[in-house]
């Protein structure tokens, strides 16, 4: 099935996890990351356990100093 991050169409297995695809696109769950679904922020204790639809627009945001 495919999904959108952040403007970019990628292929991923039928139940892929958020924290499963985080891994797969190499960025690390570490703090200052944000992830929504389709205009809906997923909190971070749901990422294990939320599971990805086909056609879903996901969002990742990082946090960054700076000024």
């Amino acid at each position: 099935m495919e999904v959108h991050v952040n403007n970019k169409l990628y292929a991923v297995q039928p139940g892929t996890t958020i924290a499963a695809l985080l891994q797969f696109i190499q960025i690390s769950a570490q703090k200052g990351i944000a992830v929504a679904i389709n205009n809906q922020v997923i909190p971070k204790n749901h990422w294990e356990n939320q599971s990805l639809s086909a056609a879903d627009n996901i969002t990742i945001i990082r946090a960054t100093q700076g000024g």
